[in-house]
């Protein structure tokens, strides 16, 4: 088995969620969690790009995706970049 690096887009629920807190809370939730980057959206809008990397098995992408959609402030996750390492 290998590992596989995925890239998420986080999407905040609104302007009010402060994006240093939801960076935390990833990254004390998902310990795959490798690198978490701001993306502007529009509008004052910021999305935050989450890198991680887990085990190709299956299942464990999904799992990442899951975790962090649980999250408060978190409106939504998803994957949107998968490659092998």
């Amino acid at each position: 088995m290998g590992t596989v690096a995925i890239i998420l887009r986080v999407m905040p629920e609104s302007l009010d969620v402060d994006l240093a807190v939801l960076k935390a809370e990833i990254q004390k939730k998902v310990p795959a969690v490798r690198d978490i980057r701001e993306e502007p959206i529009g509008f004052g809008l910021k999305a935050l790009k989450v890198a991680a990397l887990v085990n190709d098995a299956g299942g464990e992408s999904d799992a990442v995706e899951a975790e962090i959609q649980k999250i408060t402030g978190v409106e939504r996750a998803e994957i949107v970049e998968l490659t092998l390492t």
